[in-house]
């Protein structure tokens, strides 16, 4: 047998395999609900409508739409999108050559890693944090520094704290990474002068921003929604969205928004991982933005989500133990809980999968090696009576836990 890992890189070394699509692995091949991976619920895919449209593009734009098309995506597209971006988040595109179209939010995160990161530049991160966008960062070597939530979002006073001691030690920070509206994984929502705050503070000392907004447009409450990048004067905050939430994940579309500069270099980077993204996916987009199947489908999509929040929050409530906490979240797809700080929730999962329940634990998504006492839970994708089903076993395994 062939000895390879001779031939590897010394990059692997950082190449980790992301815990949730291992642990999605394991609970494919058993009978268990699962409420670790971030799936949307398939029921909400506008099947039929896709499907009317899939065969209007083949036959109206067949040619084009199986063809090779430009790098940063299908002009007509990006244009298409443009007004969409506008109208639903209020961000002007007043150049399209500044919207790059990405295989999926995932390789903006890529491409952003490659474009942006040498080894040892300082990369500013929530705690927790998205655990493919640590990933994703993670291969190009660079010095994380997490910065803490709160119910109000990142404490920007503690990043003040932490930008002057980096200032003072001399080093390069980058960008700071944030999911600013309902949290993946924590589940809550930056406050608006918090949102303000992180740009001033990008001003003052000179780095970039990387604005993930993947779950901006589901959010079930009356809270404001309004993107960092609105209130971006000088360009300095990277924004990235995708269609996997609000259309299907399997189109594999996500897009960047940035100055021309920046997006520039991402288009080169992106030339060489695949030349551009799915022509026949960009093409199936822009009929269902023209047709209004993302607009007239989000309210039953946001209203469905609402419901098994509730559901996943209530059974919390009634079967976790004392001295637990969970995230309330008023959006996305997850809540995240802290069990007691006995608990152990890596030691902990292979117990829950042999009782039928997966969750994802926690420790991975915090930078700084903490979190070992927390959980993120999904509600999307599992019905409601599975949700409750699921948080009782969890509940009860941690009592026993606890009373060990």
């Amino acid at each position: 047998m062939i000895k390879y890992e001779k031939f590897f890189s010394s990059l692997t070394r950082f190449m980790r395999a992301s815990e949730i699509r291992e642990l999605l692995k394991l609970v494919e091949k058993k009978q268990i609900i699962s409420l670790a991976g971030g799936l949307p619920d398939p029921n909400l895919f506008p099947i039929e409508e896709l499907a009317e449209i899939a065969k209007e593009v083949i036959k109206t734009y067949g040619k084009k739409a199986l063809q090779y098309a430009p790098t940063k995506g299908v002009t007509v597209f990006r244009e298409v999108l443009a007004k969409f971006v506008m109208k639903a988040r209020g961000i002007k595109v007043s150049n399209i050559e500044s919207l790059i179209v990405t295989s999926g939010s995932q390789q903006s995160l890529d491409i952003i890693s490659r474009t942006l990161i040498d080894p040892g530049d300082v990369v500013l991160i929530e705690l927790p944090s998205y655990l493919a966008a640590i990933n994703a960062f993670k291969i190009q070597r660079p010095e994380f520094v997490g910065i803490p939530l709160d119910n109000d979002g990142l404490r920007t006073d503690i990043l003040e704290d932490k930008l002057k001691k980096i200032k003072n030690e001399g080093k390069r920070i980058k960008f700071l990474y944030t999911v600013p509206i309902a949290h993946n994984p924590a589940g809550i929502t930056m406050s608006t002068e918090r949102k303000k705050h992180i740009v001033e503070l990008a001003e003052e000392f000179d780095f970039l921003i990387v604005e993930d907004d993947v779950y901006g447009l589901l959010v079930f409450e009356n809270v404001d929604t309004t993107p960092i990048k609105a209130f971006d004067k000088n360009g300095r905050v990277i924004y990235i969205a995708s269609f996997s939430k609000i259309l299907s994940p399997g189109l594999r579309l996500g897009y960047i928004i940035a100055e021309e500069p920046l997006a520039d270099l991402f288009e080169r980077a992106k030339q060489s991982m695949d030349l551009h993204t799915s022509s026949l996916s960009q093409f199936v987009a822009m009929e269902a933005l023209r047709k209004g199947i993302i607009e007239n489908n989000l309210p039953r999509i946001k209203e469905r989500y609402r419901r098994k929040r509730d559901a996943m929050l209530n059974a919390i409530e009634e079967n976790f133990p004392e001295g637990s906490q969970w995230s309330r979240p008023v959006g996305g797809l997850f809540v995240f809980a802290w069990a007691p700080e006995k608990i152990d929730t890596y030691k902990l999962l292979p117990k829950a999968i042999e009782r039928g329940v997966a969750y994802v634990p926690g420790k991975p998504f915090f930078v700084d090696g903490s979190g070992s006492n927390t959980m993120r839970l999904n509600f999307s994708y599992p019905p409601e009576e599975n949700i409750r089903k699921g948080i009782e076993i969890l509940g009860k395994l941690l009592k026993e836990e606890l009373s060990s």
